[in-house]
């Protein structure tokens, strides 16, 4: 598996490659948006470098679609030190990290591998939480060993909170990861949110509204088991 590098800066990008490489994974250099959009409408990689200051179609709204149609890809962006407001609106679009121009080699590494261990734990086919599981090969989910009927976006939805249990994510990264197609306005995040409340509560299971900041799925202690 590779990974996506997503720079214009030619001799940063041979940097960060290097790194990559001498952890023993293969790269992918683009050195504008245009081109990793393509890219990752068609490919898949175990994690995406995008460096928010690219020159034509800009590093978040390469982020955005990507997020379209990946909730779990992780994605590191490399950003200006003074550009807290693009820090904060790619976390929200769903990066999962970030590291500051001048770019720390040394750093990068320690944060590449951090997040390829981090997305190994997640990539397991069957995600379990109290009496719910969801088998990611086949679709299917189940309910105390009973078949659980999720139209696409609900699936999407409790697939990105159950890789992230007892983690506040805002409205902003579930819109991305799994609503965002445009087909869809901003608020239909409360409405299929209500929608798995009224599916999953009654077995013990909670999606929490944690005012201001976004939901979250409780740890599942004491949450009866299948």
């Amino acid at each position: 598996m590779r990974v996506l590098i997503v720079e214009d800066d030619a001799v940063l990008a041979d940097g960060v490659a290097s790194v990559i490489e001498q952890l023993g994974h293969d790269t992918v250099i683009v050195r504008d948006g245009f081109e990793a959009c393509r890219l990752i409408e068609g490919e898949t990689f175990i994690l995406v470098l995008i460096d928010i200051g690219l020159p034509d179609v800009d590093g978040l709204e390469v982020l955005r679609r990507l997020r379209q149609q990946d909730a779990l890809t992780p994605v590191m962006l490399l950003t200006a030190r003074d550009g807290i407001g693009d820090r904060i609106s790619g976390l929200d679009l769903g990066a999962d990290d970030y590291v500051v121009k001048p770019v720390s080699l040394r750093e990068l590494a320690a944060r590449v591998r951090a997040m390829l261990r981090r997305a190994q734990v997640s990539i397991s086919s069957e995600l379990v939480h109290g009496p719910l599981r969801l088998d990611t090969t086949s679709r299917r989910a189940t309910l105390a060993g009973t078949a659980l009927d999720l139209t696409a976006r609900e699936w999407r939805i409790i697939e990105y909170l159950m890789r992230r249990p007892e983690r506040v994510v805002s409205k902003e990264q579930i819109y991305a990861a799994a609503i965002g197609d445009g087909e869809a306005q901003y608020n239909a995040v409360e409405v299929y949110i209500s929608r798995l409340r009224s599916k999953l509560e009654a077995a013990g299971i909670r999606i929490r509204t944690v005012r201001g900041f976004g939901y979250m799925l409780e740890d599942d202690q004491g949450v009866p088991k299948a």
